[in-house]
């Protein structure tokens, strides 16, 4: 069963009977390793202007441009939005000062991220396929077992018993990877 996207969305739902497909790609590394770098580069771009911020003369010219285009923007409100109004164009440009280091720290790891991507991208798929052949494998002798079952006297059905305990003992691990 396969159900389409309306109006062209990139997500589709099927069916789960055929897992035998490896979910890892390299797009999708590369967005992870995009997207914990971009918090890194926030983080640092706080720090940066915490520092900053200990000689006064960042707050001070923040301040200033904050009052320029409250004043410049909002000139017929009255006094209490005029604060409130201030307070955010102030941390407006407190955010894009912190969000333009981010994407400049990201643009500068970029040659990184598409190097660590394709890494990680063969390391868990290689994982993964293993992980895959693994279930595959266990479906099939599961299944012979189950057909060895219906047909087995009292002593083969303790054996297979058995078989089928060493089995679960011997379970197929998930990659550390995937979220359970």
């Amino acid at each position: 069963m396969k159900i389409s996207p309306v109006n062209g969305s990139l997500y589709t739902f099927k069916s789960s009977e055929n897992n035998n497909q490896n979910p890892i790609s390299q797009k999708g590394e590369k967005a992870l390793l995009v997207k914990g770098t971009f918090i890194a580069g926030l983080g640092l771009g706080a720090r940066l202007l915490f520092e900053l911020m200990d000689d006064g003369f960042v707050v001070d010219t923040l301040e200033k441009k904050a009052q320029k285009i409250n004043n410049k923007t909002n000139s017929n409100l009255s006094p209490a939005k005029k604060v409130v109004s201030g307070l955010g164009i102030w941390a407006g440009l407190i955010m894009m000062f912190i969000g333009g280091f981010a994407m400049l720290y990201t643009l500068f790891n970029a040659p990184k991220i598409q190097y660590n991507s394709k890494i990680n991208t063969f390391t868990k798929s290689k994982d993964m396929d293993v992980y895959i052949k693994g279930n595959e494998a266990e479906r099939e002798i599961l299944t012979q077992m189950n057909n060895k079952a219906k047909t087995a006297n009292k002593e083969e059905k303790a054996k297979l018993k058995e078989q089928y305990v060493q089995m679960q003992m011997a379970k197929n691990r998930v990659p550390d990877f995937v979220k359970v």
